[in-house]
C-alpha cells in the first residue's frame, strides 16, 4: 500500500540519502562522471540536503510502498522566476521515485499531495524546473497540465544546462 507522510527534521538523513541516489541513478549515465561528482559533493551533498529538511519555506514528501521508502517531494516556497510576476505560488523543488518504484504510482501520488497542499495553502500556481533533456518528466508534467512558461541555467558541475520552467494553473475551490 502506497502512503504519502510530510516529513520532519528526523527524516533529514533518510531523505538526503534519497535525494542523492535518485538524482544519481537518473542523471549520471547523460552526464560526464565529472560533473557529477563535482555536483554530487559541492551542491548536493548529504550535510546540504539533510539541513534542507526543516528549514522554514521548505516541504517535504515521504511516499512508502508499505514500509520502504519509495519516493520523495520538496515543495520550496521562493522568489517568483519571472514569468510568474507577484502571483502566489509555490515550487515543486524536487519529485523523486525510487528506482525499484518507478511505475508503480508513486510520481503520481506525490504530484497529486504536492497540488493538494499548494492549493490548500491558497496558491494559484505549482511551478517546476526540469531539464530540457529529461523528457520522461516532461511528458509526466504535460500529462498533469503543466505548461513551458520559460527556462532557466541549471549548473551540473561546469556544466551549464537548460532547465524548462513549468507551471499549473491551480483552481481554487471557494
Amino acid at each position: 500500500m502506497l502512503t504519502i507522510k510530510i516529513a520532519g527534521p528526523s527524516d533529514a538523513a533518510l531523505i538526503a540519502d534519497m535525494s542523492r541516489q535518485t538524482f544519481y541513478d537518473t542523471f549520471a549515465g547523460q552526464n560526464s562522471k565529472e560533473n557529477m561528482n563535482k555536483f554530487m559533493t559541492e551542491q548536493f551533498s548529504r550535510e546540504k540536503l539533510s539541513d534542507e529538511v526543516g528549514e522554514a519555506g521548505n516541504i517535504f514528501l515521504l511516499a512508502y510502498d508499505d514500509d520502504v521508502p519509495a519516493g520523495y517531494a520538496q515543495l520550496r516556497e521562493s522568489d517568483n522566476p519571472p514569468g510568474l510576476g507577484n502571483t502566489s505560488s509555490i515550487e515543486i523543488a524536487r519529485i523523486y521515485a525510487a528506482t525499484n518504484a518507478i511505475g508503480k504510482g508513486v510520481g503520481k501520488a506525490l504530484m497529486q499531495r504536492c497540488i493538494d497542499l499548494a492549493a490548500g495553502m491558497k496558491k494559484k500556481i505549482i511551478w517546476l524546473g526540469v531539464w530540457e533533456h529529461n523528457e520522461r518528466a516532461i511528458a509526466f508534467y504535460i500529462k498533469w497540465g503543466f505548461e513551458k512558461f520559460g527556462t532557466h541555467v541549471f549548473l551540473l558541475g561546469d556544466d551549464p544546462q537548460t532547465d524548462w520552467l513549468m507551471k499549473k494553473q491551480l483552481t481554487q475551490v471557494r
